[in-house]
């Protein structure tokens, strides 16, 4: 195949515009370069699995083409959350899986998450894909297309694991996403009573965007705790790797604030246990890990680059500020939304009033993310020369890896360029409002000083 549009092949995943970039001959051609990939290291299946997407059946039915076309056998595990396909990689024993999905982009939107011999592909693999279909460099053969029903093998995984102290009342927002397809009964056997919402699968997303790391994505949830007697809210994205977390009183709880709480109990079980967080998260974090007896490590943002780490460091926990939350204790080192929904509610349990926990967790001062919208490649050329030239008076620490941490006594500042959209991401965070303010003025006159007449969105 010639040209294949270079936009698709992102950072952590291959995503697109369904029919336009993204089409099913696209589909079928990195399907075949995945089954040849596979051969080449010794594999023998690949396990797909598709969100609720309506393009899903005929793209992951090309990608199993194009993967049985490398003689690699493709195991069909239907429609499921990604984290069932993950977990369909160990289940089935073939270390190898692909989840067809568009996870929280728009309905004409769909990808691919792919892992290959139990490592994700990120980065230059994902780039190696593509310069492989580009120079026709596949394998031949013709590989067994069969199907596997992984679900129920999942729940009772989970099920097993996982123990409530008491029954809880929940309000669940699927957001018409596919967690909604196991979601409410996985709760249900772990004692739980569910005020559902949205948990039909329909990949219109008719009632809001399955993103819950945007707030006004859990408007729905605030709105059913104040009418019902439910103590906690959750929410999951399109494809079921990331949970949001709503207190009864309407307080979101941000992933870097949940991940408080999972060190916290993990490292009562793993006593100086890394637990890895990414830049975007708060700073109270790495204090609070060290109080309770672990080690805290900074890394990347992007699950698949956090996953890497997991595996080279063997830390029991890891998580991202964009809600995908990882635990290598009890469970494989995938991010999972249901898995640490349930992981949440098993600690919440064992107190008498589960939201005092949550509410007790320290917090400060802190903006939502923030993007400057930029021509694509820019953003790069932008932190690098910040990275260079920017200066940051009175900063304790300059961290560069990923993007520009400034770590000030009373707050820091983040500028780091998205791996998946030509945007340069900021987040800021002090102790009062005066810090925040002073802090962001820094970056203001930094940014500006490196690229004058830069529109900033603070």
């Amino acid at each position: 195949m010639s040209q294949l549009p270079a936009e698709i092949f992102k950072a952590y995943d291959i995503r697109g515009i369904v029919n336009k970039s993204l089409t099913a001959e696209v589909v079928r051609q990195v399907g075949h370069a995945l089954g040849s990939l596979a051969i080449e290291q010794g594999q023998k299946a690949i396990a797909v699995g598709r969100d609720g997407r309506l393009s899903g059946p005929e793209l992951a039915g090309a990608l199993m083409d194009g993967i049985c076309a490398a003689g690699c056998d493709a195991i069909d595990v239907g429609c499921v959350p990604t984290p069932v396909t993950y977990f369909a990689a160990y289940e089935l024993g073939c270390h190898s899986c692909v989840s067809v999905t568009g996870s929280h982009n728009p309905p004409d939107y769909n990808g691919l998450k792919m892992v290959i011999g139990g490592t994700t592909l990120a980065l230059e693999a994902i780039q190696d894909l593509k310069k492989r279909i580009e120079a026709g460099n596949f394998k031949h053969g013709q590989g067994k297309r069969t199907s596997a029903d992984v679900l129920g093998a999942y729940v009772e995984k989970i099920v097993g694991d996982v123990k409530l102290a008491r029954p809880m009342k929940i309000v669940m927002d699927c957001g018409n996403g596919v967690a909604g397809a196991i979601a409410p009964e996985l709760f249900k056997r772990l004692g739980c009573e569910i005020v559902p919402l949205f948990c039909e699968v329909d990949g219109n997303f008719p009632n809001h965007h399955p993103d819950p790391s945007k707030p006004e994505n859990l408007a729905d949830v605030v709105k059913a705790l104040q009418e019902t007697d439910a103590e906690i809210g959750i929410a999951f994205d399109g494809d079921g790797d990331r949970l949001g977390v709503v207190t009864k009183d309407g307080e979101i709880i941000f992933p870097d604030r949940q991940l408080m709480l999972f060190a916290a109990d993990v490292l009562s079980r793993v006593p100086g246990g890394t637990v890895i967080y990414d830049v975007k998260c708060t700073r109270l974090l790495g204090p609070w890990i060290r109080q309770h007896g672990g080690v805290p490590l900074m890394w990347n943002t992007g699950h698949a680059l956090v996953k890497a780490k997991l595996k080279e460091t063997g830390a029991p926990l890891a998580g991202e500020m964009s809600g995908h939350t990882f635990f290598k204790e009890r469970w494989y080192g995938f991010d999972d939304g249901l898995y640490t929904g349930a992981r949440l509610l098993e600690i919440l349990s064992r107190a008498a009033d589960g939201n005092k926990l949550l509410k007790e967790l320290p917090n400060a001062p802190s903006t939502p993310e923030l993007n400057i919208k930029m021509a694509e490649g820019e953003p790069f050329t932008l932190i690098d020369k910040l990275k260079a030239e920017g200066r940051f008076d009175g900063a304790e620490q300059v961290i560069t890896i990923d993007g520009v941490r400034v770590e000030y006594a009373d707050g820091f500042g983040l500028a780091r360029p998205s791996n998946t959209t030509p945007v340069v991401v900021l987040r800021f965070e002090a102790d009062n409002a005066a810090a925040l303010e002073r802090i962001q003025g820094a970056f203001r006159q930094a940014l500006n000083g490196v690229w004058p007449g830069i529109a900033l969105p603070f």
